[in-house]
């Protein structure tokens, strides 16, 4: 289950217009980069690079039973990588920022988890999830998961024709195979609106040429 990017774009609009808190970037971080619900809520600043607007995948926060959280690294090496950042997601990080050195004016540069609680522990996932749902439920959009704002990422993606690789290499499947098998499926719509926009782009070219005036004319 994942939204359009119509429903995506509304759930973020509503929650820029009716919150704009915390949980407004977080979602905003989420679907702009395609990352796991654990590697979101893991991510540490001394991990974003805003000038350079690219992030690194180094954490991931997990859930053990109802009251332990775990902290620790990725499971697999491809999931320790870089994720370039779109201006949309830096200036969520950027907003978060602002809110750190508000929150500390005189604490150190950025340091520990982005998205925390102000004594910097950090976010339940199961509380997230259950923010998420009921926001979603505010707009009546189709009830869905953290890890469907993940897949939600890769559907826009390859429906806005990305390159598979690209999306394979954002997404950091460990092989482009594990990126078909998951989305293959939605190659079919992307390959037919890639060929209805090449036969549209022809159509008009031709009729461009019969509508424009001849030499002769012209003289």
């Amino acid at each position: 289950m994942c939204w359009t990017p119509a429903q995506a774009a509304a759930f973020l609009r509503h929650n820029a217009s009716a919150y704009a808190d915390q949980l407004t970037d977080l979602f905003e971080v989420m679907i702009g980069t395609g990352l796991r619900r654990g590697e979101a809520l893991g991510l540490h600043w001394h991990d974003v690079h805003l000038a350079e607007r690219r992030l690194y995948v180094r954490w991931t926060l997990t859930a053990v039973g109802n009251n332990h959280l775990h902290l620790g690294p990725p499971k697999t090496r491809a999931s320790r990588a870089w994720i370039a950042l779109s201006p949309r997601v830096t200036a969520a990080l950027t907003r978060q920022a602002r809110y750190y050195h508000a929150l500390l004016p005189a604490g150190p540069p950025l340091e520990g988890l982005v998205f925390a609680h102000a004594d910097g522990s950090p976010l339940r996932p199961q509380w997230v999830l259950d923010q998420l749902r009921r926001r979603t439920a505010e707009l009546d959009l189709p009830r869905i998961g953290l890890h469907d704002l993940r897949h939600t990422a890769a559907t826009i993606m390859i429906s806005s024709g990305v390159p598979l690789a690209i999306v394979s290499k954002t997404l950091r499947h460990s092989t482009l195979s594990t990126t078909l098998n998951t989305y293959g499926h939605l190659l079919a719509y992307a390959a037919r609106d890639a060929v209805s926009a090449l036969g549209t782009a022809l159509d008009h070219a031709d009729h461009d040429n019969l509508t424009a005036p001849t030499a002769s004319m012209a003289a």
